[in-house]
């Protein structure tokens, strides 16, 4: 059985346990759908919004863009807008974002590694 922690290591660490504690929401954002097949797919380079969507199939526009948004807000997307016309605007993982994005593709590694025996997990569908 490990000690609890002192109130120093629970403040450095965060308590995602806890209604209040902001990394809830960064949390949200990291592990929502779309959050981790847009950092997935990031980490092969910066990427254009059509080419994102184009990757991400099945994401509509307000909510890559609204993904985008949210992983901006928190310091794991750079945007960068061209001034051109049409405009160009590019989407890239900022050293932190690499961080997070290695961590949730291990996690759908894993899934997919693992697929087999989790639909295999699941109960089998009841006959009407």
């Amino acid at each position: 059985m490990s000690e609890p922690l002192s109130l120093t290591d629970q403040v450095r660490r965060g308590d995602v346990f806890a209604e209040a504690c902001p990394s809830r929401q960064i949390l949200k954002h990291l592990t929502s759908r779309w959050g981790v097949l847009v950092l997935i797919a990031l980490r092969d380079g910066t990427l254009r919004f059509s080419a994102l969507r184009r990757i991400v199939c099945g994401v509509s526009e307000k909510m890559l863009a609204q993904t985008l948004q949210e992983l901006e807000a928190d310091g794991f997307v750079r945007r960068t807008a061209h001034p051109v016309v049409p405009p160009h605007v590019e989407y890239a993982l900022t050293p932190l974002g690499e961080e997070a994005a290695a961590r949730v593709a291990g996690l759908a590694d894993w899934i997919e590694l693992n697929l087999p025996r989790i639909l295999g997990a699941r109960p089998a569908a009841v006959s009407a």
